[in-house]
């Protein structure tokens, strides 16, 4: 059950959350037995009924329910155990919980927004950000806000999210849920991204053209797409030269700015942001675990070295 095909992890980095979650786990557990007796334990610890599963168990079935989709059903049948649902229902906030990894900061983790831009105003890293749509299930007929959810973009019932990542692709944070019909700059602004930029006048940030009215709010700091020039009507419309450049700085900024479209598409290759069949009040803390761990493996690959682009004498030259 611990092959990384089928949880997505490798034995090392299930070994890390392992010791990570297991005392958050124990003090979870120990503090709802104290509110249900109300008072001190009064049996010596390991007295009482034992668990089906141990937390090493819990924590394998919410990965490999995470990672492939996996019904309870199917899961209480290859763990003989009828407590698969309390078992996720226990161990998923506690990896929702847990943030983003850095690069190059073993131990550091990033959980706010507020995180991120202080990271990237102290390390001078330049932001991509984009959005990210999944499918989930309709609403039923007749309950309110049912078409809050149709995504204008997709024609289908969605959630979005946003995702912020370096120019590695390496996932920095992602969230701002949000049902699909509402625009990307409106999550901005309500998430408190446009804020962010306020606060940290020397951060950059590469985006798309949803969020042309961030660039457009922020020149110095947003790089969006350049705008077709004037009198342009057509993709192929207007002179040569015009037309060629447009395209050349739309394709360098594209090329800067698709990293993040790699760490989106890390994040889907887990079955449930593939498309979403659970209850929708949980698809964010969902969203968050895997993200969470994504990020994890992510941190740990290398960091591209970056080559001088600074032109040196080999040798001093008489003039």
């Amino acid at each position: 059950m611990s092959h990384p095909a089928f949880c997505g992890l490798s034995r090392g980095h299930l070994g890390e959350l392992v010791a990570e979650l297991a005392p958050r786990w124990v003090a979870r557990c120990e503090s709802g037995r104290r509110e249900r007796r109300e008072s001190n334990r009064r049996r010596e610890v390991g007295a009482g009924p034992k668990y089906e599963l141990v937390f090493t168990d819990r924590l394998l079935v919410t990965l490999v329910h995470l990672r492939t989709g996996l019904t309870h059903e199917a899961l209480g049948v290859l763990y003989r155990s009828s407590t698969i649902g309390r078992a996720i229902r226990e161990v998923r906030p506690l990896l929702a919980d847990r943030g983003f990894a850095v690069p190059d900061r073993p131990g550091i983790r990033l959980r706010t927004l507020e995180d991120v831009f202080a990271y990237a105003a102290a390390e001078g890293v330049t932001l991509r950000i984009d959005g990210m749509e999944t499918q989930v299930r309709r609403p039923r007929a007749g309950r309110p806000g049912r078409r809050a959810f149709v995504s204008g973009k997709r024609r289908q019932n969605t959630v979005k999210t946003t995702t912020i990542s370096d120019g590695q692709g390496r996932t920095l944070w992602s969230g701002a849920q949000r049902p699909g019909r509402m625009h990307d700059q409106t999550a901005v602004r309500t998430e408190g991204i446009a804020e962010q930029f306020h606060r940290r006048p020397g951060v950059k940030a590469e985006v798309d053209d949803g969020y042309r009215g961030l660039a457009n709010d922020f020149p110095d700091q947003v790089s969006a797409p350049p705008k077709r020039p004037k009198g342009m009507k057509a993709p192929n419309d207007g002179p040569v030269t015009e037309l060629y450049g447009w395209r050349e700085m739309k394709r360098r900024q594209s090329s800067r700015r698709i990293c993040v479209e790699h760490a989106n598409a890390e994040v889907r290759q887990w079955r449930p942001l593939q498309r979403y069949t659970g209850r929708r009040e949980t698809y964010g803390e969902t969203h968050l675990a895997i993200a969470a761990l994504v990020s994890d493996r992510a941190a740990k690959r290398p960091t591209r070295y970056k080559t001088s682009t600074e032109l040196v004498h080999v040798r001093a030259t008489a003039c």
